[in-house]
Order: C-alpha cells, then sequence, then structure tokens
C-alpha cells in the first residue's frame, strides 16, 4: 500500500479519539505554563499509542517530548495547547495539539521505511511565556533538521506574517495620600501611565507602519480618593524583525520613563519573556504543505492579512520550519475574539485538525523521498 495511504488509513482510525482530545483541552482552558492537564492529555494521547513520551523536559513541567522512529532525518512537530485569559481557546490551541499528535500517529507506521524520526515536542507558553525559546536553548530541538505546526485561522495562508515582539511588564511606584485633603504629598502613579500612554500614542505618527505597540493597565490604584501609590501594566512592542525590534525597543522605554520623570514616580520595565523572533518560511517545505493541501481540498487567498507573533519564529531561526494556518469558518471572527473560541470546536475546526495533521504527515513523506531536500536538511541540524 502506498505510504501516503497508509498514514491516511492510520489517521482516519483514530479521528475520533484526536476530536475528543481537542474538545477535552478546550473544555478546560490553562494559561501559560500552567497546562498540566492539557499537556498530560496530550502526551497521553501519545503514549497510550504506544510510544514513549519524555515528560517535564528541559526543566518545564508541562513540556514533553515524544520519539516515534530512529531514521537518520529528524523532524519535529509542535503541539501547543496553552490558552488566553478571560476568552479560553480564542486561538485555538486545542486544534493545534490535536493535529500534532494525530500526524505523529499517522506517520508511525511508515517511518522505518522512509527513514525519519518524529519528534512530537510538547511546547508550552506560547501565548506570552515564549516556551520555544526555553526549549531550544536548553537542547529539545537538538538534532532535528526541520520543524513545522500548523495554527487554526478563519482562511487557510501559507505563509502569514509573523513579526517579532517583545512582552513587557511596567511598574510605577510613588506615594500615597488624600486626594482631596492633601493631594500635594502624594506622587501619583496613575498619571505616569497616562503620561507614558500620550507619549506612546504621541510617538506612533514617527512609527513604522509595521510597527505595533499595544497594552493593558492591570492596577490602576485601589480608591478615588488615596493617590494611587503603585500601578502595573502589561505592554507589548512588535516590528517586522529582530532588528527592527531593537530599534523600537529604546524608543518605547523612553515613554515610559517620560511618565516617571514627570510625576516623580519610580519605574520599573519587566521582560516577562525572551523576544519573539520573527518567522522565516521555508520555501521547499511550504510548497510540498501547499501540494498536500490543495489535495485535501484547502486553497490559499493572500496572506497579507495575517498579522502575529509566535515563538515559532525563533525555532525558524535555528532549523527549516514552516507555520502555515489552516483555515477554520468563524462566521467572520478572527483568532482571539470570543467567538473563534466557539469555532474551535466547531465540525469546521474538527476538520482542520485531520486535515492540518495529514497534510503535515504527507509532507513529512514527500520531504523523506525527496533526495535533493533531504540532503539539504540532514547537511544542518539544530
Amino acid at each position: 500500500m502506498d505510504l501516503r495511504t497508509v498514514a491516511r488509513t492510520e489517521l482516519d482510525r483514530r479521528r475520533d479519539s484526536l476530536v475528543g482530545l481537542s474538545h477535552r483541552i478546550h473544555a478546560h482552558p490553562e494559561l501559560r505554563f500552567e497546562e498540566v492537564r492539557a499537556a498530560e492529555w496530550t502526551a497521553a494521547a501519545l503514549s497510550d499509542a504506544g510510544h514513549a513520551v519524555d515528560a517535564g523536559i528541559c526543566d518545564l513541567p508541562t513540556a514533553f517530548s515524544c520519539t516515534i522512529g530512529d531514521g537518520p532525518l529528524h523532524i519535529a512537530i509542535c503541539a501547543e495547547y496553552d490558552a488566553l485569559p478571560g476568552i479560553g481557546h480564542a486561538c485555538g490551541h486545542n486544534i493545534i495539539a490535536a493535529a500534532a499528535v494525530g500526524a505523529g500517529l499517522a506517520l508511525a507506521p511508515v517511518v522505518d521505511e522512509l527513514g525519519v524520526t518524529v519528534h512530537v515536542i510538547g511546547t508550552p507558553a506560547e501565548e506570552g511565556g515564549n516556551g520555544k525559546a526555553y526549549l531550544l536553548e536548553r537542547g529539545a530541538f537538538t538534532g532535528v533538521h526541520a520543524a513545522m505546526m500548523v495554527h487554526p485561522c478563519p482562511v487557510d495562508a501559507l505563509r502569514p506574517t509573523v513579526i517579532a515582539s517583545d512582552t513587557l511588564d511596567i511598574e510605577y511606584t510613588g506615594r500615597p495620600a488624600h486626594a482631596a485633603a492633601a493631594p500635594e504629598r502624594g506622587i501619583n502613579a496613575a498619571d505616569a501611565f497616562v503620561v507614558a500612554q500620550t507619549a506612546i500614542g504621541l510617538l506612533r505618527q514617527h512609527l513604522r507602519p509595521t510597527d505595533r505597540v499595544h497594552g493593558i493597565v492591570r492596577d490602576g490604584g485601589d480608591a478615588p480618593n488615596v493617590v494611587p501609590a503603585h500601578t502595573r501594566g502589561s505592554w507589548m512592542i512588535r516590528a517586522s524583525t529582530l532588528d527592527e525590534l531593537q530599534e523600537l525597543r529604546p524608543r518605547i522605554h523612553r515613554c515610559f520613563e517620560a511618565g516617571a520623570l514627570a510625576t516623580g514616580a519610580t519605574l520599573e520595565i519587566i521582560e516577562t519573556s525572551p523576544p519573539y523572533a520573527h518567522m522565516v518560511h521555508d520555501d521547499a517545505l511550504l510548497a510540498r504543505y501547499e501540494a498536500n493541501a490543495i489535495e485535501l481540498g484547502r486553497s490559499f487567498p493572500d496572506d497579507a492579512a495575517l498579522v502575529f507573533s509566535t515563538d515559532m519564529g525563533n525555532v525558524s531561526l535555528q532549523m527549516p520550519s514552516i507555520h502555515p494556518c489552516i483555515g477554520v469558518e468563524s462566521k467572520g471572527a478572527t483568532i482571539h475574539q470570543p467567538e473563534f473560541a466557539d469555532a474551535a470546536i466547531s465540525a469546521s475546526g474538527d476538520n482542520a485538525i485531520t486535515d492540518g495533521a495529514l497534510a503535515m504527515a504527507w509532507t513529512v513523506i514527500d520531504v523523506a523521498r525527496d533526495a535533493a531536500l533531504r540532503e539539504r536538511l540532514l547537511a544542518s541540524p539544530a
């Protein structure tokens, strides 16, 4: 039997359990680095099929690695399973986890004939924690020749615009006072944020169109008649590349420093994770994924409208990688909207699991059989 047919037959056999995994993760959303159940369930879907799983890798309790096969060509398939605060799986990571497991299991019967090793890597904390950066640094991808994953979006897209980003926690500390009886004795930490946000708003007219700056104030004070002595917020800075992010970072920092200078408050800027890198898409891998996805009935409109950041960008700077988007019918909603969370467990979302898994599995089969591409990948492991 043709290897592609073997992979499809194996995936079809496991479809119900993969959909069940997706829905189970969706029903119990967990935030970055807290994905205890999601990681356990995703790993169990592999171990229950007879594959060894190494849990808690790289000193990350909710990361894991499952190795299938022992061939010389090593391919990593990344699973994500963390959720967003307040809106759960509005980024569809439940689909990502199930599709990654599905691709690994679909390839299991054919890895020996292909001469490949498949690593299904459970990667926590994509949403704000940059889990993949820690996994890269600590050796989870050592020896891997190429990496891939699929991400649900409102449309199929081969090469979404993945930009670099920093996430910052901003804290101002002032001095409390009675806001009416003795306001002159206070240092208003909330006003520091007003000054900083005004400065950022004015700076935007001089930024590149591809730059992004956005954030929230998490703590603005306790009572209107007490001068706020402590305020806290989280901000993101984004640019097309890491180099452009490096140029933008001090300009935004100075806006926060202006708030401290104007009010007399003290400022602390905390970088909450390593920077997220821009994505470098591997054209040859994408071409094979595209052909396979089209064979499954997918089509690819213009990618330009899809702009986001992901720690898969960090992986792509270390090894050939792809991060295509798998389309989910969402009735006009986009990722990070509550309606997209509903779409992530719809019939369309369930189909994205199997289409994404099979397109990745077939891509691995094609890569393993392409002598020139195989040779290129083998020449440069991470």
